[in-house]
């Protein structure tokens, strides 16, 4: 096995579910730092702030880390247009989502524009309307760039498996019968930018996650090796059918020693 020195991690149904705590994912989060291996928490989440998910893995799972274990694909999207406009780009941006995104881009020095911005930026918002999705519709029939922050199509909550940002995407992408540039998970723009923070190259690297179709995929679009624990989405039987394996599965974090590998 590789000498792996950083770790990127995916949080919901890896890490936890929900408000379910996983005590493994908290004992392999103490090896890490025992171990002073750097980690990122990478998320597809641009509803959160940084510090919302370190309050949240502190007061409901016990996992205490800092703001700059954690990625998310609010960060990730505003890292991206940043890079975009460059020094003297337009920095103008109207955004379908919440705080999180709304911040990340505030950050950068973007501004909104409901008429003719730069970019249209789709993410999850859990108050989004038929005017909001008209005015992103109607800047993309204008020239505006499509930027997705993630295609999940769902995410699970308490009462199921409800809407995720993928599915507000696709309606624009319907709509405008146009294509978004993705940023998140499974794509490697998210993954990228986390191992130029951690300061290692992808084969250092390696992705920790529940679900194939995202956390596994991102991965392997990155060049990392990739680990799946089956604590979430993915099953054997599904992953079985899939043509590029992940590098290692393991049943639980519990499995998985930060210097062999596998535990039989």
């Amino acid at each position: 096995m590789k000498d792996y020195q950083a770790y990127m991690i995916d949080l919901d149904g890896t890490v936890y579910a929900g408000t379910q705590r996983y005590p493994a994912a908290k004992r392999f989060v103490e090896r890490l730092q025992a171990a002073r291996i750097p980690f990122k928490f990478v998320t597809n989440n641009t509803t959160k702030l940084p510090v919302d998910v370190v309050r949240n893995l502190a007061d409901n799972h016990d996992i205490h880390v800092t703001v700059d274990n954690v990625y998310t694909a609010g960060l990730a999207t505003a890292d991206y247009l940043d890079g975009l406009a460059g020094e003297t780009g337009k920095r103008t941006v109207y955004v379908v989502g919440e705080i999180g995104l709304r911040q990340a881009l505030a950050a950068k020095g973007f501004t909104v524009d409901e008429e003719r911005p730069q970019y249209v930026v789709v993410g999850l918002d859990s108050d989004v309307t038929y005017e909001k999705f008209a005015k992103a519709i109607l800047a993309i029939k204008r020239g505006s760039t499509f930027i997705g922050t993630n295609s999940d199509s769902n995410i699970p909550k308490a009462r199921g498996l409800m809407p995720g940002a993928g599915a507000l995407v696709d309606l624009v992408r319907y709509a405008t019968q146009t294509d978004p540039i993705f940023v998140g998970k499974p794509e490697p723009i998210i993954l990228r930018n986390s191992l130029a923070q951690l300061g290692v190259s992808a084969e250092q690297a390696l992705m920790v996650g529940d679900n194939y179709q995202t956390d596994i995929l991102a991965g392997i679009h990155a060049g990392t090796d990739t680990l799946l624990v089956y604590t979430g989405v993915s099953t054997p039987e599904q992953v079985a059918q899939q043509a590029i394996q992940p590098t290692y599965t393991v049943a639980s974090l519990d499995d998985w020693d930060l210097t062999q590998g596998p535990r039989a």
